[in-house]
């Protein structure tokens, strides 16, 4: 957990660190190398702290100067005696959740696990596949029989293939009806991006890791690399940057796909930047859902019309289970 303190004794509160990332990569750089920036600032200064702490960008990572970014709007709301989407200007009051798999075992797991979300409500169910591009395939036939026509489907192919089967699987998928192709190419292959979307129909996704910051976008947007822009809080450091591209994708009619925040806290401040804008269509949660969830009270979860809806409480909103948390604390930063 990164704490952030005004002098006022506002405290703002972000995440750091996933189940792919320990918070111990990414802890001390923060410490060492954004900490300076920010103490004697004005928390309300967010565009020049973040324009220092990118300075910084050789020595830390995205998901650091992420993590400060989230902890300083989240004084910014608290400050308001807002929910930190109300504090943006808010678009909406709940978004369509739709669940996003974990690599099965089998095609008749994607099956059922698909019909299960379907019949829960849900707005949409995204694979992860294994990866050889046959079998992909395969394991979408398999949940397109299950679901129907109907059901929005999705495939996360996790930058997996070579160009030759990504246009395989892209065509297998058109016919099927799928919603939108993500990543199924390497995460810098802007050229093989630009050819895929020029021989494919479905709405190709790509930027969700494309090496760089927010200002890495705008290659993929003038060479028409992609359809929709992805990212979330942790991978491209932070609200701000959310913010910056979610309305430069919006000036170019484009659909800014929030991508799963890695951590609870993280969730919680991607679902406030998506009720805040109007070009994007769901939540993502990644399964197992329980996986995902750590240290906060009531999480977030779908209504029974699969819908996330709008936290109440100012700033992010979240109840942190700061018990737990001193009860696991392993060391402290400062």
């Amino acid at each position: 957990m990164v704490t952030i303190r005004t002098d006022d004794g506002i405290e703002g509160h972000a995440f750091l660190g996933s189940a792919m990332f320990p918070a111990d990569q990414d802890g001390p750089s923060l410490v060492r190398a954004l900490k300076p920036l920010v103490i004697g600032r004005d928390p309300r200064d967010r565009e020049a702290i973040y324009a220092a702490m990118q300075k910084r960008g050789r020595y830390v990572t995205l998901r650091a100067i992420g993590a400060v970014d989230v902890a300083l709007w989240d004084i910014a709301a608290k400050a308001s005696g807002q929910p930190l989407y109300k504090h943006l200007g808010a678009y909406r009051e709940s978004i369509p959740a739709y669940a996003s798999s974990a690599v099965l075992a089998s095609r008749e797991a994607y099956a059922e696990e698909a019909v299960g979300f379907r019949d829960g409500g849900w707005a949409a169910y995204k694979i992860h596949p294994p990866g050889p591009w046959q079998e992909d395939i395969e394991i979408c036939r398999a949940v397109r029989a299950a679901v129907g026509p109907e059901y929005r489907l999705m495939l996360d192919s996790t930058w997996s293939y070579k160009y030759e089967h990504a246009i395989k699987v892209g065509r297998a998928i058109e016919q099927l009806g799928f919603y939108w192709y993500e990543d199924p190419l390497a995460d810098d292959d802007l050229m093989g991006c630009i050819k895929l979307r020029e021989k494919l129909d479905i709405p190709l996704m790509a930027t969700e890791y494309s090496p760089g910051g927010f200002t890495n976008y705008a290659p993929w947007i003038l060479n028409k690399a992609t359809d929709y822009l992805r990212g979330d809080v942790a991978v491209k450091g932070g609200i701000t940057a959310l913010l910056k591209t979610a309305h430069l994708a919006e000036a170019f009619a484009m659909n800014f796909e929030i991508h799963h925040g890695g951590n609870s806290l993280n969730n919680w401040a991607n679902l406030h930047v998506a009720l805040s804008i109007p070009n994007t269509q769901f939540f993502e949660v990644l399964l197992p859902a329980q996986a995902q969830k750590y240290a906060i009270a009531d999480d977030l979860e779908p209504d029974a019309q699969g819908l996330i809806h709008a936290p109440s409480g100012p700033g992010l909103g979240a109840t942190i289970d700061f018990e737990l948390i001193r009860a696991k604390t392993i060391g402290t930063l400062s």
